[in-house]
């Protein structure tokens, strides 16, 4: 059995949580947080700890799950827990991997543990869909679209700033941009062209309208290259109609391989929870976090490193005969 911790109880923690709960292959250990645990309960009757006894469980925890949000947990977090645990993160600011990754391998490296870091969907299998493409298809363009779907990261991101009570946000693709890149035009897009940004936002009482939609706007790598919409709202509406996580999105290559012969590739998710499908991404890389930590395999991880067969639950032989 793999033994598993979750450090962060939102959204994503309660996705890992699901995932863990339906692999037979792991054992989920506890559940760490900065509340008090005193406070929560988990939905499937999973001991809670304050994250302060973390350094307690050093021996009974194989992988660490870190479910913080990437603008300004996981930076600090994920280079600080690799120190005593394997630990696998969903850092999903794109403009800062490399820095996360160089913070993260040092101490991975110095302290002989594995860290599998931005997995997910994206960063995660649309990146490993981006270079798969574009290494069958290297003559071709390639497109990412995200949406319509609420995002963990830029909600958690918005819900950071001074004001604010809660927020959703919303990336939705622009369809007039979709339809030339499947038309096959092979349109040169920029972010700005590709998406706009929708955001629901409840404030404190106190709060400054203008200030706030402001901040949010000139954020730089989560607004401020987007047409970005803002509505502040009540909590109740905010509640009625945006309690749901749907998300998903395309990576959509277009490419030749001899004059006149097109290819398009596509592949696309559609997501009921965006916390709990990358959740059970999060698990199947913590699989594979442990057993590379078996073979001594250390070092900060990402999906271009690790084979397909670090993730499944069956063991190769069966790969072999009745999947490949």
């Amino acid at each position: 059995m793999i033994r598993i911790g979750i450090c962060g109880y939102g959204n994503l923690g309660k996705g890992v949580e699901a995932a863990c709960l339906l692999s037979e292959d792991i054992e989920l250990v506890g559940i760490f947080t900065r509340r008090d645990p005193n406070g929560l309960k988990s939905e499937k009757n999973i001991a809670i700890y304050s994250i302060n006894d973390l350094s307690e469980f050093e021996n009974e925890i194989d992988v660490l799950i870190l479910c913080g949000g990437s603008a300004t947990d996981l930076p600090k977090q994920t280079k600080e827990y690799v120190k005593q645990f394997n630990v696998v993160d969903s850092f999903d600011t794109h403009a800062d991997i490399f820095k996360h990754y160089q913070a993260v391998q040092e101490n991975a490296m110095k302290f002989h543990k594995v860290a599998v870091i931005s997995t997910g969907w994206d960063p995660g299998l649309f990146s490993l869909n981006r270079i798969l493409m574009e290494s069958v298809l290297p003559q071709g363009m390639e497109y990412t679209f995200w949406g319509k779907g609420v995002s963990q990261g830029h909600s958690d991101a918005i819900r950071r700033i001074p004001g604010v009570l809660d927020a959703r946000q919303y990336t939705i693709p622009k369809e007039k941009a979709l339809e030339a890149v499947r038309s096959g035009n092979n349109p040169n897009l920029s972010v700005r062209d590709k998406h706009l940004r929708e955001c629901y936002v409840v404030l404190e009482e106190t709060a400054d309208p203008k200030l706030v939609e402001e901040t949010i706007k000139n954020m730089p790598n989560y607004f401020a290259d987007y047409d970005t919409y803002v509505h502040f709202i009540s909590l109740e509406e905010l509640n009625a109609k945006h309690k749901g996580i749907p998300h998903g999105g395309f990576v959509i290559r277009t490419g030749k391989t001899s004059e006149g012969v097109h290819h398009k590739l596509e592949f696309n998710l559609e997501l009921d929870s965006n916390p709990e499908f990358t959740g059970s991404v999060l698990v199947a890389y913590a699989r594979a976090c442990y057993r590379l930590a078996l073979e001594k395999n250390y070092g900060c991880k990402t999906v271009f490193d690790i084979a397909p067969k670090y993730l499944s639950i069956k063991n190769y032989e069966d790969l072999l005969k009745h999947t490949l």
